[in-house]
């Protein structure tokens, strides 16, 4: 009895990991954005420089997962709940790596003024953020209704990001020599509509984590 309740104990914990590495995670994202849109360069260098703390908290989940099994032996139930554990924290990572680049951008287009005032982009991160905070939800209450709500959503981001090609597009045909600017807002959008896809694929491995049966959205990783 005491050998299960301090494992149950070790994967609360290790479940309070992922939800502490979604916040940092969510916060990094809303804050480039915003770093972006108001040409905040200073907020920028912090979303970058914070991006290892980041890291390192992904590699602690990972150390803490592989001591669980190996000193725990968990059953089939469990080892899923422990995998999940594992695949989510690579995946918030990975989002991590996407505010850092959404920072970068905005460092690399510096003082130049943009196109035009950001709109699309900002509502795509919200979308993301909720997305990924949906996301977390489900894990933790093991909630498969919310998770395919979740799902649901990414259409939405997907046509935000159409809208900021397009737009984008057709403002460099006025002006060419935006092209490179115009190239760093669609990867920013582009950034923020793979965001939206790894927190489907969140909720991918919690559908999995309940039923035992495993879902494919169609989301590719990246090449890259």
């Amino acid at each position: 009895m005491k050998t299960r309740h301090a494992f149950d104990m070790a994967l609360q914990a290790l479940q309070d990991e992922v939800l502490m590495l979604g916040e940092r995670v969510e916060r990094a994202l809303a804050v480039a954005v915003e770093s972006l849109k108001n040409r905040d360069f200073e907020t920028s260098h912090t979303v970058i420089a914070e991006d290892k703390a980041i890291d390192a908290l992904r590699y602690q989940i990972e150390g803490d997962a592989l001591m669980l099994i190996a000193t725990q032996q968990p059953m089939a139930g469990d080892m899923r709940s422990i995998a999940a554990a594992l695949i989510i924290a690579n995946e918030l990572e990975r989002i991590g790596d996407y505010a850092k680049g959404i920072a970068r951008i905005n460092l690399k287009i510096g003082a130049q003024p943009l196109l035009k005032p950001l709109v699309d982009i900002p509502r795509m991160a919200e979308l993301a953020r909720e997305m990924i905070h949906g996301a977390l939800e489900s894990f933790v209450h093991r909630d498969l209704n919310l998770a395919y709500e979740v799902i649901a959503k990414d259409e939405e981001v997907d046509a935000l990001y159409d809208q900021v090609y397009s737009e984008v597009l057709t403002r460099l045909f006025a002006d060419v020599s935006k092209l490179e600017q115009g190239n760093l807002l669609v990867m920013a959008a582009h950034h923020l509509e793979r965001a939206a896809d790894r927190a489907t694929n969140i909720c991918e491995r919690v559908i999995y984590c309940v039923t035992g049966q495993l879902m494919d959205t169609g989301n590719e990783d990246d090449v890259a």
